[in-house]
């Protein structure tokens, strides 16, 4: 199966050098030269990831991702000339799952889209097969179902996006276990790069705000200080 990418830049320059990389990989690709043009394609077309830049006229990429992460969760990477922390962090908030800053290496552009775009397929993807997963996973009330890619809390069913299901599944089936900022990005994210602090913190922090009744008091997902995450074992 060919995987589509939509790239959303509005320097075209970057758009067709992008493109010739990623079809040299055997991606299928579309591309968008503002927000608008994005919208539009993600509503007309099977999306696998976007690549999407942050600066551009008529709607830039935060307004994007507010957008589409009402109803779509395929990976977003924000690829950005900017380099400020408060950027990065808000378009995690906003359902980034992974940024690049401008001048980028094409290398590791490719391998951050190979890493999201098999995470998503594994998870919700046309690929996925039942023979791929084991059991349902619990805790308390919370269940994970990676069939179905279903997650419910006291019967109600929350929408997560792809890596935070990938985080959520990891530290669940290994529940009670103290996973560290490192050890959760090899596993999810595929790399093993040094993690930015920021990056799993504001994951981490999205999860927290949709499983738990008070995020500031988590029943469910604890932080264990100085070392990094677990899933508490109710049973």
């Amino acid at each position: 199966m060919k995987h589509t990418i939509l790239i959303c830049d509005d320097d075209m320059a970057i758009v067709n050098s992008v493109e010739i990389f990623l079809e040299n990989e055997g991606y299928h690709v579309l591309k968008a030269y503002n927000g608008r043009e994005a919208l539009k394609y993600i509503e007309s077309s099977e999306i696998h990831l976007l690549l999407l830049d942050i600066m551009m006229p008529e709607m830039d990429g935060f307004e994007v991702m507010r957008k589409m992460r009402m109803d779509y969760n395929f990976p977003i990477i924000m690829v950005t000339a900017k380099s400020e922390d408060l950027d990065k962090i808000m378009g995690l908030n906003l359902g980034a799952d992974d940024y690049l800053t401008k001048p980028y290496n094409p290398l590791e552009l490719i391998a951050r889209v190979r890493s999201q775009v098999r995470r998503y397929t594994k998870l919700g993807g046309q690929s996925q097969t039942i023979e791929t997963y084991g059991n349902i996973y619990k805790t308390g009330e919370l269940i994970l179902n990676p069939i179905k890619r279903e997650v419910t809390v006291d019967g109600d069913i929350i929408s997560l996006t792809a890596t935070e299901f990938g985080i959520l599944e990891l530290l669940l089936k290994n529940k009670g276990r103290v996973y560290t900022i490192n050890e959760i990005y090899e596993k999810v994210w595929k790399d093993h790069a040094i993690a930015a602090d920021n990056t799993i913190a504001v994951h981490i922090r999205r999860i927290r705000e949709k499983i738990e009744i008070d995020p500031k008091n988590p029943k469910y997902l604890k932080v264990v200080w100085g070392i990094g995450y677990k899933i508490e074992d109710i049973g």
